[in-house]
């Protein structure tokens, strides 16, 4: 009988324990404040590299390049948002100063930069590039030097008179800080390319004048090392989508990976004549100068680093220099595996049919990143009807076009290319892991080109029937809809940029750029599920052992 007391005793000490740890767990649960959610949407990655094979001098010269780069996240700031202490000084709790750091400013940038610090109000599209206060009417009347640089502030004098002030100008003291860091590792550099780069980079940072850098960079081919540094892309200015951002990425090439990759640019010119559109729009000859390599990212600052990191790069932008030169594709292969593991595995044993699982690869998820920039080559930079440039003509909505153009046209290029037998992976791969893709892409937001572009993308093909919706909230790739519906877009696209159609992109947009209620609740699942919408990194010179 002793015996039956004590083990009832003890059931009711264990049952007791275990209804305490629920209680402490729902309190747990309870106390979880907005901004610890805010921050689990981001899981953190260690950036490294095998640094044994580099040179003596390259070892020296990877910590130049990451103070180089790291300069960059001070000038974004400023054009992110203004005055990076005054806000900091202004929050008492660490975990808001924590997301105001990741975010560049006090807007969510995997939320449609909402506010989430009290008081701050909505994000200017412009965001610091112009006044707050400035239409779009008023600048286009404005009689301002250098009106259409990419490289300018526009400010206020004290009449209330626009006028612009070059970045170098502005940036003044820290851009010759900058110079001086690049060129003390062109002095180390032992490749005659790398050098030369490096020189005009760091000349190119005092007076904003950027091609001779850019061809250059181009020119360099058997660099190990490599720094992208400089104003860059032009999404942070949602307002016109001209004025470039700054930000650094410091890299070492995987020579192994790239010499793989090295033949697919050469297809260039002969994928450009097979393009599903009319004859017009693929006048223009893509440069098969075009480098395609894989690297390892080892330092990310500024507009790259600033809310989802980017895991494949291709510059330049400059139309002149893409036309003479072609562009470089840079896969950035540690970043890339960072996101398969960790996002867009778990999303898909949420969101994919389970009879489609097995396609999700990352030979897939590789192969859809790298032709995504491959196809930037492809298509028309110049409208057909002499409205200048594709970027002019569509303003604010060109780089969420083009992002939608290289997704579909990396798509398209792999099926070319499968069908050349020049890639033996199964096609089902790609579009399986390219519709899990969609789900990654689009929880960055809608407010972000690449947002944009996955929501235009996943609208249509839905009314194509590319996909279909299962009953359990599981997504069903259907192959040969999705071929046509490709095929299909890619003409839209490619039209619309051609003819550089501004009112029937904004109308693509307003229509398809949107995530519907179904959607979000199938996104709120993944957050549900503790799925991270993106990463952030441990990087930097100790990370390396250096």
């Amino acid at each position: 009988m002793k015996k039956i007391i004590a083990l009832l005793s003890v059931l009711v000490i264990v049952t007791s324990c275990k209804e305490e740890q629920k209680e402490d767990l729902v309190t747990e649960e309870k106390e979880m404040t907005d901004m610890e959610k805010n921050l689990s949407k981001y899981v953190s990655f260690k950036l490294t590299a095998d640094v044994s094979e580099l040179s003596e001098k390259e070892r020296q010269m990877i910590p130049l390049l990451i103070q180089a780069a790291d300069k960059m996240n001070e000038l974004f700031w400023y054009e992110a948002y203004g005055n990076k202490d005054s806000l900091l000084n202004s929050i008492s709790d660490e975990d808001t100063k924590t997301y105001i750091k990741i975010n560049y400013g006090p807007w969510d940038r995997l939320d449609g930069n909402k506010p989430f610090v009290e008081g701050v109000g909505e994000k200017p599209a412009g965001a610091n590039f112009y006044p707050k206060d400035m239409t779009k009417e008023e600048f286009e009347a404005a009689d301002i030097e250098n009106k259409s640089s990419i490289y300018n502030f526009v400010r206020r004098d004290e009449n209330g008179k626009l006028y612009s002030i070059p970045y170098h100008k502005q940036f003044e003291a820290e851009v010759k800080v900058v110079s001086k860091l690049l060129k003390d590792a062109s002095e180390l550099a032992e490749d005659e390319g790398l050098k030369t780069s490096l020189e005009l980079r760091s000349q190119a940072l005092l007076d904003d004048n950027y091609q001779p850098s850019d061809l250059a960079w181009m020119d360099m081919k058997t660099n190990t090392l490599d720094i992208v540094i400089g104003p860059i892309e032009t999404y942070e200015d949602q307002l016109f989508g001209n004025k470039a951002a700054h930000e650094g990425y410091v890299l070492i090439k995987d020579q192994e990976w790239s010499k793989r990759l090295a033949k697919f640019s050469a297809y260039l010119p002969e994928l450009q004549v097979g393009l599903p559109v009319d004859d017009k729009y693929k006048q223009e000859q893509p440069g098969t100068d075009s480098d395609l390599n894989a690297y390892d990212v080892v330092y990310y600052a500024g507009d790259c680093n600033a809310g989802s990191k980017t895991i494949a790069i291709n510059l330049p932008n400059d139309e002149e220099v893409q036309l003479q030169k072609g562009t470089r594709r840079l896969q950035l292969k540690n970043a890339m595996r960072a996101k398969f593991d960790k996002i867009l595995l778990p999303i898909s044993e949420v969101l994919i049919d389970e009879s489609q699982r097995q396609h999700i690869t990352f030979d897939a998820f590789f192969a859809n990143t790298m032709f995504h920039e491959v196809a930037h080559g492809l298509g028309i930079k110049n409208t057909i009807d002499g409205k200048g440039t594709v970027r002019t003509a569509l303003k604010e909505h060109a780089s969420a076009l083009e992002e939608g153009k290289a997704d579909i046209l990396g798509l398209y290029m792999i099926q070319q290319l499968h069908a050349k037998g020049e890639l033996e992976e199964d096609l089902k791969d790609n579009m399986v892991t390219f519709m899990a893709g969609i789900f990654r892409s689009v929880r960055f937001g809608a407010s972000s080109a690449h947002g944009k572009a996955n929501m235009i993308r996943f609208n249509f093909f839905k009314e194509k029937g590319a996909f279909s919706r299962n009953e359990d909230g599981t997504y069903k790739v259907n192959f040969d809809k999705m071929e046509a519906a490709m095929k299909d877009l890619s003409n839209l696209i490619l039209t619309l940029q051609g003819d550089g159609d501004y009112d029937g992109v904004a109308k693509l947009v307003d229509e398809k750029g949107i995530i519907s209620p179904e959607l979000q609740a199938d996104l709120d699942r993944l957050t549900n599920a503790n799925i991270p919408v993106d990463v952030i990194f441990e990087q930097g010179t100790e990370v390396l052992g250096l």
